[in-house]
Parts: C-alpha cells; sequence; structure tokens
C-alpha cells in the first residue's frame, strides 16, 4: 500500500486577519514546502503565533487564503487529520501520560486498543518518556510535559507540526531535550514550522526564516542568508537586539 501524498505544501496567498478594528496580519504570501524547517521570527505583537493559528485552521482569516496541496483542495478532513501543533503551555488530559497519547490515537481511528498501545509506548520511547508511562500527565515536569506533547503529535504521523514557542518556559536543558525531540521529528520526515523568541535556538533549527513585523511578511529566506545578511533594515535591527514594529 502506497502512503498517501502530502498535503503540502501550504500556499498562503495575501492572508490578513482583523479583530477589533486592528489589522493584526496584513496581506502574508508565502509557500512553506516539505523537507526545510521553518522558523518565525519578529518583535512581540508582530503575528508570529497569529499565522500559526491561522495556518492550523484554529482560526478563519478575515482575507486571502490557504490552499494545501493539490491532491487535497476541498478536502477539509484530511488536511485537518495530516497536520497537528503544539503550544507554549501544552494541553494535556487528566490521565496517565500513555493515556494521553491513546486517547488521541483513539480520535483518530486507531485500532484495535493493542494497536494503540504498541504505538503510544513507541511515541514515548523516542523521546525518552518510556518510564513516565504511568505517571498523571499533568504532574510531569514543564519539559517533560512538552515532549509528552510532542510525542503525542508524532505518533499521529503528521505531515505538518506547528509548533508556538515550544521552550519559552523551559530551563537550557529541557529546552535542549525539547530541541532533540523536534530535530527528530524532523528527521523522521515531519515539516516543522515553529515560533521562538531564541535566536539561538532559530540558528540551529532553521533552515528557513519567516520574518514577521507589523503583522507583514517582510522576508522569507534561507536562515543562513537571514543572520548574515538580512534584506531588510526591520531585520537587521531585529537581529541588533533593537526595538522594531
Amino acid at each position: 500500500m502506497h502512503a498517501p501524498a502530502s498535503i503540502l505544501p501550504l500556499h498562503i496567498d495575501g492572508l490578513s486577519f482583523e479583530a477589533g478594528g486592528a489589522l493584526l496580519l496584513d496581506n502574508v504570501s508565502a509557500t512553506l514546502r516539505p523537507g526545510l524547517r521553518t522558523v518565525i521570527l519578529g518583535p512581540n505583537g508582530a503575528g508570529k503565533s497569529l499565522l500559526l493559528r491561522l495556518c492550523h485552521g484554529l482560526l478563519a482569516p478575515t482575507g486571502g487564503a490557504l490552499r494545501w496541496g493539490a491532491f487535497c483542495n476541498g478536502d477539509e478532513e484530511r488536511v485537518r487529520r495530516r497536520q497537528a501543533m503544539v503550544f507554549q503551555r501544552p494541553v494535556l488530559l487528566r490521565r496517565s501520560a500513555l493515556a494521553n497519547i491513546t486517547y488521541a490515537l483513539a480520535l483518530r481511528g486507531v485500532r484495535p486498543r493493542a494497536r494503540r498501545v504498541a504505538e503510544a509506548r513507541a511515541a514515548l520511547e523516542r523521546l525518552g518518556l518510556a518510564p513516565l508511562a504511568e505517571r498523571p500527565a499533568r504532574v510531569l515536569s514543564g519539559g517533560e510535559q512538552q515532549r509528552l506533547a510532542l510525542a503525542r503529535a508524532w505518533a499521529l504521523s503528521p505531515d505538518v507540526l506547528f509548533l508556538d514557542e515550544p521552550t519559552a518556559n523551559l530551563d537550557p536543558a529541557a529546552s535542549r531535550a525539547v530541541e532533540a525531540a523536534v530535530e527528530a521529528i524532523h528527521a523522521a520526515g515531519t515539516k516543522i514550522v515553529m515560533t521562538t523568541h531564541d535566536l539561538g535556538q532559530a540558528r540551529r533549527l532553521a533552515d528557513e526564516i519567516l520574518f514577521l513585523c507589523g503583522g507583514r511578511l517582510l522576508e522569507q529566506t534561507p536562515a543562513a542568508t537571514f543572520f548574515h545578511a538580512p534584506r531588510t533594515p526591520e531585520a537587521a535591527a531585529f537581529l541588533r537586539g533593537e526595538l522594531v514594529g
């Protein structure tokens, strides 16, 4: 049996979002292709998290459109099932680490239960969480919770994984563990799209940078180019640590 065609690339066409009379995202256009790790950078209020939520379908744009790969246009259910998102503060169920993953697999239609348990244990093993399988998810440390959220997302075999500031509240050791998990998910073939305020992290993880400022996309640039020769004054000022907006 052949694997289903990817829902990627994602074409973002003139995407805008307005709320309360304020234009929060203004005519953003970009193409997110498979393979590249895409990191979204920009100052506070630039629209980074908003762009992720629009791409993931949590919000509807007030202007423009999102177009997924040619094989799934109009197939909203397929698009929904082939992507995942992990938030800055992971949303975990009041049950064990293992049950958090088996529940997600059940919702995805994985049968029978024995297969769900086996796949969930494999996901925990991949991220070094196997010894914590029966522990209540909400008593895990912040870093363990974030890795559990990543394990749960990875178990669903998404084409694309959206990550919103996944290490924002973690200490350096926990942050590196999450970065290693992100690298492993990428190496397994899942497209990574993430936001971060950590420029060091962006240098380590990014293949390309989307730079947002004031709700506008100013650059979609290979990471090496962005960090060594940014194309806009705003990006250059941002990298110098200056306030931009």
